[in-house]
């Protein structure tokens, strides 16, 4: 089944390495986000989520919390 486009968020971000995406996985993992992406090849290194239930800002200050820059993708 397709996702609900108003579930999936888009952010840039400067998650640019191997290290960083291995640590966001952690960080994904942890609090049970299980659909996401990070297009590393994209100039704003985009993290795409799928979640009915995430907000954006929610987002956006779990990934700052971990010392990475994220912003809504517009």
């Amino acid at each position: 089944m397709e996702p609900d486009f108003k579930d999936i968020l888009l952010f840039k971000t400067n998650i640019q390495t191997a290290d960083d995406k291995m640590l966001i996985a952690k960080v994904m993992e942890k609090h049970k986000i299980e659909q996401w992406t990070v297009d590393q090849q994209d100039v704003d290194c985009v993290l795409r989520i799928v979640s009915p239930i995430l907000k954006l800002d929610d987002v956006i200050q779990l990934v700052s919390k971990n010392g990475y820059q994220c912003e809504e993708l517009t």
